[in-house]
């Protein structure tokens, strides 16, 4: 029995499922926000289940990430515990596993959602779980900016599930939250690098912090965070969210940017760790704010929900 739950919990972590979650609740928020106002039953449906698939997929694109990253992950005190490693699954039950997976996460898209849904996921799902995962990680310090954008799709997903993306507004909205976590993920991870510094260079992994240096990685980490407050900005500018929401993004983007600028010179050596933290409460508060505001615009109008 207790091998049986053993076989399952390695199972399970094989999909990143802290990383997963945090996945599905921004697709989950695009759905949200792509619909004004009440969804109609087929969008609940179609809501329902591409919430599932995009799940699926994305804990697919985990798998498939451990089993090519198995040997650098063996050599990170970060990773070297993960079932592959330790030997607990073997690379074929991890490729099985995947795979399965990917078609379940296909089938449900194509027949019960739509093919754009299933397009745009699968593309990300192979953006991140071959492109990033077997060539840019291992090419260049700019891995995390190019391969970024994979992993920035959820919000489009969701828009895609219950909209179809039937009109140029469906691109434009949903591209601003992808523009978001894209522009999020690099101070994002490279707080982490900074921190790991010593794992990433023993496993020959080109991060900024291993070819350019902490010193310039910090800056680069400062850059993009105001960047990233810009990119926050703009669901306001194009009338997706209201005032509600612009005042979280600003309260966020000041911590940020109050983490960003202390780290130039920290006070102690997980001051990064605390950053890389930090990050992955403001995208998830940050998102619940987007969330939030949508909600409130019946209750709060002029200060919460759309304007265009």
């Amino acid at each position: 029995m207790s091998a049986a739950r053993a076989t399952v919990k390695d199972y399970w972590d094989l999909t990143k499922p802290r990383v997963v979650a945090l996945i599905v609740f921004t697709a989950f928020v695009g759905m949200i926000l792509a619909i004004p106002g009440l969804p109609s039953v087929t969008q609940v449906r179609h809501g329902l289940l591409g919430f599932l698939g995009i799940w699926i997929a994305a804990s697919a694109a985990a798998a498939i990430n451990q089993l090519l990253d198995a040997r650098i992950d063996a050599q990170m005190a970060r990773t070297s515990w993960r079932p592959l490693v330790v030997g607990k699954v073997q690379p074929w039950q991890v490729l099985v596993f995947a795979l399965v997976l990917t078609v379940i996460s296909m089938a449900i898209l194509v027949l019960w959602v739509n093919v754009i849904t299933a397009v745009l996921t699968f593309f990300s799902l192979i953006g991140y779980a071959v492109i990033y995962t077997v060539y840019l990680k291992r090419a260049t310090p700019q891995n995390i900016v190019i391969g970024g954008l994979a992993g920035a799709t959820p919000p489009m997903l969701g828009w895609a599930a219950v909209t179809g993306m039937e009109g140029p507004w469906d691109w434009g909205h949903s591209l601003l939250l992808v523009l978001i976590i894209f522009v999020w993920t690099p101070p994002h991870f490279w707080a982490l690098a900074i921190f790991r510094r010593e794992d990433y260079a023993k496993a020959l992994i080109p991060m900024l912090p291993v070819t350019h240096g902490v010193v310039y990685t910090r800056w680069q980490i400062l850059f993009y965070t105001v960047l990233l407050v810009e990119a926050t900005l703009l669901p306001v500018l194009f009338g997706l969210s209201g005032l509600f929401y612009l005042g979280g993004a600003l309260v966020l983007g000041a911590g940020f940017l109050w983490y960003a600028w202390k780290l130039l010179d920290p006070p102690d050596e997980f001051f990064a760790m605390r950053t890389f933290r930090y990050s992955i409460v403001y995208l998830m508060v940050l998102f619940a704010f987007l969330l939030a505001d949508h909600w409130l615009a019946p209750l709060l109008p002029g200060i919460a929900g759309r304007s265009l």
